[in-house]
């Protein structure tokens, strides 16, 4: 009788034990993003999250970034997608939040918003209704990325003054080497050079004016950083305008080129391509002594939550994982980016570098402010610097076509 009863009280803790096991494997979240190039670090990062929340498992999934919004928005339109979703920020973020798609975030289901500061949160804010709807997940910044070895070897400086970033550019090529590696064929790296190299030029005020409807466009102070813009070009990558984003990368990995304007995303890609790289970066020359030098600044994205999910409880645990200083901080030293969260500790030398530019900056302007409705600032900026840099219409036209497509639904301009 004793030995039946021990073995009924055997199976039934066995079954409890079992039922208890398979209770906790069966909350299994899906996690997309654009972001391949971050896979491992994202693999590491719910390694971590599953070790501390055992009864939950996470599925990463990437998609080529210029298929992603697309996908995405066909899965979440027929009530499908992942649990928990890396979206982009400002306009892009509408686009996915507007149709409620989305599960909105406060500080009662994500205490950890309390650890970002607003201009982050409003990146991942839809305008309409005032709702924050991702935790934010990096601060990028547009600026000056360049070789130290080369510069050392030619005993040259980064340069403050555009005149000075002149001179030099000049002073390389008669040397052989290619000043700048960047191609302008690939139309958005039109943008990431504006942002790069004229932020300093253009400023803060010429971006507030733009904003209160005081200036627009067709303003002189853009109409002629477009033509310096046109004037560093000879500096470029020989041939440029057939030079496309990949190729650009490589050159400048490869050494066979002093400087690349672009994002500060950069950094961590070329060295993880050529590690012996010693890199160092510079914010977007001035114009004249006693300007402040700038560099362009955004917020990258941020991590939702699909407002379908049947696993919202276990979506939300994740999304806070990804709001704490510890996950910022390993995200900032690993992968190079600066995270927006409070309290993350910066490893990286040049990563402090970037982060300290960071106290001076504008917005990346097209992308922050113009990119919510159609025809977007970027697309405008984009297509128009890439037509002026090929010859093909003066910085004077470029602006105003900038400007005349805003001026369709802005109505700061339609005055």
């Amino acid at each position: 009788m004793k030995l039946t009863r021990r073995i009924l009280m055997g199976a039934a803790a066995g079954s409890f034990l079992l039922s208890t096991g398979a209770a906790m494997a069966q909350t299994e979240l899906t996690f997309w993003s654009w972001r391949q190039e971050d896979k491992a670090f994202y693999q590491d990062t719910i390694k971590k999250f599953q070790e501390k929340n055992p009864g939950i498992t996470v599925k990463f999934e990437t998609y080529a970034p210029e298929n992603y919004a697309t996908i995405l928005s066909t899965a979440l339109a027929a009530g499908r997608g992942p649990d928990v979703i890396q979206v982009r920020a400002y306009g892009n973020l509408e686009t996915v939040a507007t149709p409620g798609y989305l599960l909105a975030l406060d500080q009662q289901n994500v205490p950890e918003l309390a650890n970002f500061p607003e201009a982050a949160l409003a990146a991942e804010t839809l305008r309409s209704d005032g709702k924050v709807y991702a935790v934010p997940f990096a601060m990028q910044a547009q600026l000056v990325v360049y070789n130290k070895k080369i510069f050392k070897d030619n005993g040259v400086n980064p340069p403050k003054t555009w005149d000075e970033m002149m001179a030099l550019a000049q002073a390389l090529k008669a040397k052989n080497i290619t000043p700048f590696a960047n191609g302008t064929a690939t139309a958005w790296q039109n943008e990431t050079i504006v942002g790069g190299l004229l932020s300093s030029m253009l400023g803060k005020e010429f971006e507030a004016d733009i904003v209160s409807g005081k200036a627009n466009f067709t303003d002189p102070r853009f109409v002629n950083a477009l033509a310096k813009l046109k004037d560093i070009s000879q500096y470029f990558s020989p041939n440029f305008t057939g030079v496309d984003y990949p190729s650009s990368q490589q050159l400048f990995v490869a050494g066979r080129a002093a400087m690349f304007a672009g994002g500060s995303y950069e950094v961590a890609n070329f060295k993880n391509q050529n590690p012996t790289l010693d890199l160092g970066v510079f914010p977007a020359p001035i114009l004249k002594a006693g300007d402040q030098a700038l560099i362009a600044t955004y917020y990258d994205g941020g991590y939702a939550v699909n407002a379908k999910s049947e696993k919202k409880d276990a979506a939300l645990k994740f999304v806070r994982f990804l709001a704490t200083p510890e996950y910022g901080t390993a995200f900032t030293n690993t992968l190079k980016n600066l995270s927006p969260i409070k309290g993350i500790k910066i490893e990286d030398a040049i990563t402090q570098d970037v982060a300290k530019l960071a106290e001076n900056s504008m917005s990346y302007l097209m992308l922050v402010r113009f990119r919510y409705q159609e025809p977007g600032g970027s697309v405008l900026l984009q297509s128009n610097v890439q037509k002026m840099l090929a010859g093909q219409q003066t910085a004077e036209q470029a602006a105003a076509d900038i400007n005349k497509g805003i001026a369709t639904y802005y109505k700061p301009f339609q005055k």
